[in-house]
């Protein structure tokens, strides 16, 4: 083990992150950094999001969605590891 496989993060974002293009900008940090997975909209207000890539990668990742869109105001941001799906693209939901 190198230590540079991919890892999978479950994200939960909550505090003005709907209706402001957060999704859309997940999905542009996501294609340029090399992330693949997707991005939705929870009926409780927050968006999920499923990010795989090298840790270095996630780490970039998680930096641009804990600022969000110029719009967003981002309260709070939940991180789980789970189990690497080995997803082809980033999709929005």
């Amino acid at each position: 083990m190198t230590g540079n496989e991919n890892k999978r993060l479950k994200i939960r974002i909550t505090g003005k992150v709907q209706g402001v293009g957060f999704r859309f900008f997940t999905q542009r940090s996501a294609c340029t950094l090399g992330i693949k997975g997707y991005v939705e909209n929870a009926s409780d207000g927050s968006v999920v999001i499923e990010a795989e890539g090298s840790p270095v990668q996630l780490s970039q990742f998680v930096k641009f969605v804990e600022q969000g869109p110029q719009w967003a105001w981002v309260e709070e941001v939940e991180k789980t590891e789970v189990p690497p799906r080995g997803d082809e693209q980033f999709t929005v939901y």
